[in-house]
């Protein structure tokens, strides 16, 4: 027996033992892996992380990023945009709805050196792409002076991209020191097997000596997760490795699926993708009705069979200033607290919460004290770090 036929082999008897239960918890990803739900989005609060909407309590999952690599769950913060599969279905109940997650994958648009800032800190480029900055863009709390203070700076930046823009929307904004390649997730283009050279966006990406480029070759259209020499003085940048970009979509089936993002390839309302996720809408109803279109952003809810999402409803996510589902919402004890400031942090977590316009259940200001169970609802302050409480709940 080849190697390659015995590797096959032994991937599969682990599929088979970890579908029956046994194993050590491997999630071996092939395209016969179900799960009861499957979501897409930014992370939007903690205590069982958030992400459109549903909580998930993701203690006993395993965290991943793109290329498999195990982390930790620490990095799992608000901004982050996840893949999140459950291992059994939600649950809907007058606090919320929950479910129990399996696996979270995650990964990065972009982390390299930002070149420019646009005036007000709107935006700002970097590896040639224009990252879009709003008001639901988190600042990690290392980043000093803001946006406008970027620029120079060397950061990693979690986005969602807009097709119809070529623009990416920022959800997180980390700093990275020294890291050793530069990386950009997004679609090929103007690809030249001849030259060896594609672009992402307005990046110009030499491709000669690039290895672990995807099995199926490369083609207009694909998405993929460069790696990028440091050194570009001129010239195009690179590549270092090309891999592909498939999401966890591709790879599983969902009875349960919730996709947050922009519509990034479209040919009807019956049919478009979301992030590079398919979506057959054709029985679908549309609450707000169905006029978007490519670029637009969109929320979907359905189910996934062979990579395809199968939708049950559509709305247009107008990205409304009134969207709890948008807004943070975070559980924790109190830390850090400052009476005087009116501030305080959850335990574990890096947010500075600002309570002095905040309204209180089952409790007061007063009642506050490090060690204090909370749960706090608000909206992200101008800076991108401090989180304005508009609800504090005093849980214990």
């Amino acid at each position: 027996m080849s190697r390659t036929t015995l590797f096959t082999t032994l991937l599969a008897a682990a599929a088979a033992l970890a579908a029956c239960g046994g194993g050590g918890g491997s999630d071996v990803a092939t395209n016969a892996d179900t799960a009861a739900a499957y979501a897409l989005g930014p992370i939007t609060g903690y205590g069982s992380i958030i992400v459109n909407g549903v909580h998930y309590d993701e203690r006993s999952a395993s965290v991943q990023d793109d290329d498999g690599t195990a982390r930790n769950r620490s990095e799992l913060k608000m901004g982050v945009v996840v893949e999140v599969t459950a291992a059994s279905g939600e649950t809907t109940t007058a606090t919320g709805t929950t479910a129990t997650a399996r696996s979270i994958r995650f990964g990065s648009e972009l982390l390299g050196p930002v070149a420019t800032v646009a005036a007000g800190g709107a935006s700002f480029t970097l590896l040639d792409q224009t990252v879009l900055v709003t008001a639901t863009t988190v600042l990690d709390s290392r980043l000093t002076g803001g946006v406008a203070a970027l620029a120079g700076q060397v950061v990693e930046v979690h986005a969602q991209y807009d097709a119809a823009t070529g623009q990416y929307t920022a959800t997180r904004i980390e700093p990275e020191d020294s890291p050793a390649a530069w990386r950009l997730r997004g679609n090929v283009s103007a690809l030249d097997t001849t030259a060896k050279t594609f672009r992402i966006g307005n990046a110009l990406i030499q491709y000669a000596g690039a290895t672990a480029l995807p099995e199926s070759g490369l083609a207009d259209g694909m998405k993929v997760r460069v790696r990028l020499a440091t050194a570009q003085t001129s010239g195009p940048w690179s590549a270092l490795t090309v891999r592909s970009g498939k999401r966890m979509a591709d790879e599983r089936s969902a009875s349960a699926a919730r996709l947050r993002g922009t519509v990034t390839a479209f040919t009807s309302v019956a049919s478009f993708s979301v992030d590079g996720i398919a979506v057959d809408a054709s029985a679908a109803s549309f609450p707000d009705g169905q006029a978007f279109a490519l670029g637009a952003w969109v929320q979907v809810k359905g189910s996934v069979s062979n990579g395809v999402l199968v939708a049950t409803e559509v709305e247009i996510d107008t990205r409304r200033s009134d969207d709890d589902s948008r807004h943070p919402e975070l559980n924790g004890s109190v830390t850090a607290l400052d009476t005087t400031a009116r501030t305080f942090k959850l335990t574990g977590r890096d947010e500075l919460i600002n309570y002095g316009a905040a309204r209180f259940k089952d409790g007061s200001a007063a009642s506050l004290a490090n060690g204090v169970v909370v749960q706090v609802k608000g909206r992200l302050a101008a800076d991108g770090q401090t989180v304005l409480a508009t609800k504090v709940e005093v849980r214990g």
